[in-house]
């Protein structure tokens, strides 16, 4: 498909982060800009599943959250659990004093991605792929435009653009941007280092209080957590198994696997999850601890992989190669899925700097040697943010890898089971249920 040659503003990546940036550009009133991904269409993968309060909030601040309220189930709590009882609760309902939107949304990436890019299709914008960048240099002519080339050899003049290319950002790299993780450690270094992700079906279906929709449950081991999240029939359209939907009520699963037995499978089969659930899941969901009397196995493999639990942020999120170049999302920052910040603190970042640029576009067009302050400031605010929230979560990510074994000779009881009385004595009181739900919803750190 041909790209126009010219652009106010060009988005790279068409996941959550440059959707939701479009869709802001919009809403503050700029519809001269062109989104571009690399692949030749959206996956049906489930990926992240948890949008918090804040991220509701921004969504509805832009016209662009109803249809995902409609579409997604809205979370009552988080629970931490050993195999066979439950340890913490963590309830959305106190949020009720703080926000409109007391709950969190688990609804699958894929089936975010699908409703955001359905929202940009009502206002007539398309997103163009398959277009990979792989080339900026700035432009002879104007010093403020990148001419951004394709690997079809099309062009594109931009003034701005928005880099929500993943991970593994080509804009990142080709601006000259660092990405490392804050605290300069070995990712590998601690014991939920690597993950597996899957959603599955059960035969036959588990029963219990982990498998009513609404709440996501943690089932905390020595060194492990295995997270279940019941999706119910409600995204068997989207979730598809070789493009066939299935009918039996889906669940995701996702399991810390320990260093000490090696590296998961690129897409575990069924058998290696199976393993996983059946070694460190709740009674309901494994073969050997069944709460039925037939013992409950995976069915259906929908999808699976293996991920890396590692943080990184970019040296800076804003710089220029001609154009004003933002980085937002995966490309601006990673860090460990515990506690479901990152598509949230992605979308909240396309939100608010969507907003400063147009802010820019329009004193510029009033005055075209304004300086970049207004872009700079909320760089550095939304850098500052990834940074919180990375601590945030390597904070999470030590109190789930405590393990169950002694701590001394002379201290003949262990950090997990310390921890695990703590939070159950802890739970009893509203304060602290409040507190940890005002942490985990963002409100705090929009």
């Amino acid at each position: 498909m041909s790209l126009p040659d010219n652009s106010t503003v060009l988005i790279v990546g068409a996941g959550p982060a440059g959707l939701t940036a479009a869709l802001s550009l919009i809403h503050h009133g700029c519809r001269d800009f062109v989104i571009v991904d690399a692949i030749v269409e959206g996956q049906n993968i489930s990926r992240a599943i948890a949008i918090h309060s804040a991220t509701v909030e921004a969504l509805a601040s832009i016209n662009a959250a109803d249809v995902l309220l409609s579409r997604a189930i809205k979370g009552k709590s988080i629970r931490m659990t050993s195999r066979d009882s439950q340890i913490f609760e963590v309830k959305f309902d106190p949020l009720k004093k703080h926000s409109a939107h007391p709950y969190a949304l688990f609804v699958p990436q894929n089936v975010t991605e699908l409703v955001l890019v359905q929202k940009l299709q009502s206002f007539g914008v398309q997103v163009q792929r398959p277009h990979r960048v792989i080339g900026m240099k700035q432009n002879e002519q104007d010093p403020h435009i990148t001419d951004v080339s394709f690997e079809d050899g099309q062009v594109i003049k931009a003034r701005y653009i928005i880099g929500a290319d993943g991970a593994r950002s080509t804009i990142r790299t080709i601006s000259g941007i660092g990405f490392s993780d804050p605290e300069g450690k070995n990712p590998s270094n601690h014991l939920l280092a690597q993950m597996v992700v899957a959603d599955v079906t059960f035969e036959p279906e588990p029963v219990g209080p982990l498998t009513i929709e609404g709440h996501l449950n943690n089932t905390l081991f020595s060194g492990s957590v295995l997270m279940l999240m019941p999706f119910g029939n409600r995204f068997n359209d989207e979730l598809t198994r070789h493009g066939k939907p299935t009918t039996k009520p889906i669940f995701r699963v996702a399991c810390a696997v320990p260093v000490e037995n090696g590296e998961p499978p690129h897409s575990p089969p069924k058998e290696y999850v199976q393993d996983l659930i059946d070694t460190y899941g709740p009674a309901c969901i494994t073969s050997v601890l069944s709460l039925n009397s037939t013992p409950v196995k995976i069915d259906q493999l929908i999808w699976s992989t293996r991920f890396r639990t590692h943080s990184a942020i970019a040296d800076r999120t804003f710089t220029r190669l001609g154009a004003a170049i933002f980085l937002v999302g995966d490309a601006a920052h990673i860090h460990s899925p515990i506690g479901g910040q990152g598509v949230n603190l992605a979308i909240r970042d396309a939100i608010f700097i969507s907003e400063a640029v147009t802010k820019h576009i329009q004193a510029s067009a009033e005055n075209p040697d304004v300086d970049d302050t207004i872009l700079q400031e909320i760089a550095e605010a939304r850098h500052a943010r990834a940074l919180e929230i990375i601590g945030f979560t390597k904070n999470l990510l030590k109190l789930a890898s405590l393990t169950y074994d002694p701590y001394a000779w002379w201290m003949p009881f262990s950090l997990a089971s310390l921890r695990d009385l703590v939070l159950r004595i802890l739970g009893r009181f509203d304060f602290v249920q409040s507190r940890i739900a005002w942490g985990l919803s963002g409100l705090g750190r929009r």
